[in-house]
């Protein structure tokens, strides 16, 4: 009996031991939150270090409406960033989401000196962001252009009649809801999707011939949806000249009088983690004997509710999307 006592006694001190030790290190993650927090409040800390410096920007996927790199933009227009180089791979995504992309860098643009680096791919929205900036250089193999709109919706009505299902509907007006794939689209319904097609595309137009300073026939040359090389970017005027980084260092050494020796620094448009997130990882790594399985899964989740969200694109497209068969 008094074995069995003493053991008790032992084992209820070494969980009084565990829990004050829980606790503390709730105690320190929660204050490694607010300091973190704190930072990420301020992102031109972040990307700073202190001194002159010249700000990277990436711009990478499908570009959709985004709120919070609309911000971060804003607060690097008003950051103590030197220059801005603006890194671009993306294929496009929505018209609404590229023209919020386009406003935002140029906003920048007035307030520091801006070149843009292709990547691998500027096309259509893509391409929309690129000419946001006064200089444009471009991997020699990279993408350019894709100058265009359009709207694209599935029709199941044949599929439909196959299996004898029938969708009937009750409706305000001939075209409200149209097209909606259950029927086959109507005359007036695709002269409707034409003239928002054809607006749109006149806008992208009109901004490409503004930003690269392009007569009729070169635009016409260039805004048929086709892409191009960088090299042959650069002979149409897409593209002010063939390199990377470095060329754009250069061009803003020779032309904005920017130091080369300045550190280039990333400027972060979205942060990485929430708040939340940081005090539930912190929970995790604390009170779960398997915390980094946990944070492996919650990693996992969030890139492909991302990746989901990012696919769902409805709506008017400025998407370089070719299809292989």
């Amino acid at each position: 009996m008094s074995l069995d006592a003493d053991y008790i006694v032992d084992r209820r001190r070494m969980r009084r031991k565990l829990t004050l030790w829980r606790v503390l290190a709730v105690l320190l993650a929660i204050v490694a939150v607010v300091a973190v927090t704190a930072r990420l409040a301020r992102p031109d800390l972040i990307a700073t270090g202190g001194g002159s410096y010249m700000a990277r920007v990436a711009i990478r996927g499908l570009i959709r409406n985004d709120d919070e790199r609309a911000k971060a933009l804003d607060r690097l227009a008003k950051s103590s960033a030197r220059a801005v180089i603006v890194h671009i791979d993306s294929p496009g995504g929505t018209a609404a989401g590229a023209e919020q992309l386009y406003d935002s860098l140029r906003a920048v643009a007035a307030q520091k000196p801006m070149v843009v680096v292709v990547d691998g791919l500027a096309a259509s929205g893509g391409y929309i962001a690129a000419v946001a900036a006064d200089h444009v250089v471009t991997r020699s193999a990279g993408l350019v252009g894709s100058i265009g709109v359009l709207f694209q919706y599935p029709n199941f009505s044949d599929l439909l009649k196959t299996v004898g299902v029938k969708v009937e509907e009750v409706k305000s007006s001939p075209l409200k809801a149209a097209p909606n794939g259950f029927e086959p689209t109507s005359p007036e319904a695709r002269a409707a999707l034409e003239s928002i097609v054809k607006d749109s595309y006149a806008w992208f137009r009109g901004l490409v011939k503004d930003r690269r300073q392009l007569d009729d026939a070169s635009l016409d040359r260039v805004a048929d949806g086709r892409v191009f090389t960088g090299r042959q970017a650069v002979e149409l005027k897409l593209a002010d000249e063939l390199g990377g980084e470095d060329a754009a260092i250069a061009w803003l050494a020779k032309e904005k009088k920017i130091n080369p020796q300045w550190p280039v620094r990333d400027w972060r448009l979205q942060p990485r983690l929430t708040d939340l997130d940081f005090i539930h990882l912190a929970m995790i790594w604390t009170f779960d004997a398997v915390g980094l399985r946990s944070l492996a899964r919650q990693v996992e989740d969030s890139a492909a509710l991302q990746t989901i969200q990012k696919l769902n694109l409805d709506g008017l497209l400025a998407l370089w999307h070719p299809v292989v068969n």
